[in-house]
């Protein structure tokens, strides 16, 4: 069960604003919860101070697992389990392994990407979306404070911070 959550939000207009409050914003000790925006904003992630995404160790993983599931299973298969000698060659002849080997390797780094994706996002089939402002979709950028993680700073003085950064709203916002 999810804790109550309470929200200070900004709107602003214009990306490089945003760009410039968010930077003002983080100077000034405030931990930015998340940025929305109708559009990807070039520099934002760095900006808010992301590290480069580990999905693509997982996709080498799992790349990794379907190599090795198609060349241990075409061994067993042709080699072990029902050995035939096909056109006169050998019982493993590996150049063969390499089409089956390689549709295996993109099927699961793929599925894989797309399943660790899902989870670390919590993008759950059930799961509610959190819309903090409907016109994120349209063409204003939100920039959503957690009141509970800036709890040494108090919520006028993080509405004034936004403010004084270029928002043209600021705006409290619950969820249950």
């Amino acid at each position: 069960m999810e804790r109550d959550t309470h929200f200070i939000l900004g709107v602003y207009d214009d990306e490089d604003v945003l760009l410039h409050a968010v930077t003002e914003v983080r100077n000034s000790g405030v931990k930015i919860h998340e940025v929305y925006s109708p559009y990807p904003v070039h520099g934002l992630e760095h900006a808010l101070g992301y590290r480069r995404s580990r999905l693509p160790i997982a996709a080498f993983l799992f790349g990794l697992l379907g190599t090795s599931l198609a060349i241990t299973m075409q061994v067993y298969m042709l080699g072990i389990d029902w050995p035939m000698i096909i056109g006169g060659k050998n019982y493993l002849a590996y150049p063969d392994f390499v089409p089956v080997s390689f549709e295996l390797t993109v099927l699961l780094a793929a599925f894989g990407m797309v399943g660790v994706f899902m989870v670390s996002s919590n993008l759950k089939p059930w799961a509610l979306p959190r819309i903090f402002d409907a016109r994120s979709t349209d063409d204003k950028h939100i920039m959503a404070i957690d009141i509970a993680n800036n709890s040494a700073l108090e919520q006028e003085k993080i509405k004034e911070i936004l403010k004084s950064s270029g928002a043209t709203e600021v705006n409290n916002k619950s969820f249950e």
